[in-house]
């Protein structure tokens, strides 16, 4: 556990460090395709992971949105809506913050398994960063997706860290092009 909490410090501090990409940068690399938005779920209640008696059927006892949240996840869908920007899917978690993420700033959404959070089970990333990366490479030029996960997930896929509501943008070789939060 004391390397899990100490993960979670290094997590939430090194995102300060990292350059930010422009809007216009973002847009730019969106409109050309052939690549994810990899987010991280917005803001959450305080914690790490979820409580002891977590469901995944029952929000209640699930590590949830905060307030802060719900608003940036509104912010991070009006990003994408007044720059005209249309994903061809936007898949999600099974967590609640997951799913209430994509809803709250895209409506819609798919749940996608190979998204679920792996934070309790060191042997469960490999074999989804395996599916993940099977379909990044899916994605033609002049489209994109939206991914909505946990941060275990996006360490596993591409080494690095974000902070809640955090984007990584992904090229389909897998190579991380951009990180800004676009609320």
């Amino acid at each position: 556990m004391k390397r899990r909490t100490a993960l979670a410090l290094l997590v939430s501090t090194h995102w300060t460090f990292a350059k930010a990409q422009s809007s216009t940068t973002i847009a730019t690399l969106l409109r050309a395709g052939a690549c994810v938005v990899l987010l991280r779920h917005a803001e959450t209640d305080p914690g790490i992971g979820d409580p002891a008696d977590f469901k995944l059927g029952d929000c209640s006892t699930q590590r949830n949105l905060s307030a802060a949240g719900r608003d940036q996840s509104r912010r991070i869908g009006q990003w994408f809506k007044s720059r005209q920007l249309q994903a061809r899917a936007v898949y999600a978690s099974a967590w609640c913050r997951g799913r209430d993420t994509a809803e709250l700033a895209f409506g819609s959404y798919t749940v996608l398994p190979a998204l679920n959070s792996t934070f309790n089970n060191d042997r469960q990333p490999e074999p989804l960063t395996h599916i993940l990366r099977g379909r990044l490479k899916a994605i033609p030029a002049g489209e994109f997706e939206v991914w909505v996960t946990h941060q275990v997930n996006i360490t596993a896929l591409t080494g690095e860290f974000t902070a809640m509501g955090e984007v990584l943008i992904v090229h389909a070789s897998g190579a991380v092009l951009a990180r800004t939060t676009l609320s």
